[in-house]
């Protein structure tokens, strides 16, 4: 049995970037539903996730992600996120408060 953390949160020493990303991208490239707005709002959430040490919950704000992924319409990032919760790619939770920003746990598709 191994010792290591579920696979949903790894922390950076357990966690290998390029694997993770070439497993994203196939799975994508398999993915039909996804168009490139949800491809450059998942990259703009792995960034954050990065950032975080692959730590999972991500904290995340609108006009942060916005700006990032180069999504022009709050409508589209907000169909985006459930999409990509949907699909099994995070799981997005809102924040209801506006001076707060909303959690993203990231899924991870390595190991």
């Amino acid at each position: 049995m191994s010792s290591r953390p579920p696979s949903r949160d790894l922390p950076i020493s357990t966690m290998n970037y390029i694997k993770h990303l070439n497993s994203v991208f196939e799975k994508i490239a398999e993915d039909d539903r996804l168009n490139t707005s949800h491809v450059s709002l998942y990259m703009a959430l792995f960034q954050q996730w990065n950032t975080n040490r692959f730590n999972n919950p991500i904290s995340v704000t609108r006009n942060d992600m916005l700006r990032i992924s180069k999504i022009g319409s709050k409508t589209t990032y907000l169909k985006c996120l459930h999409d990509l919760t949907k699909f099994g790619y995070i799981t997005y939770h809102p924040s209801k408060n506006p001076f707060k920003g909303s959690l993203v746990d990231m899924t991870s598709f390595w190991p």
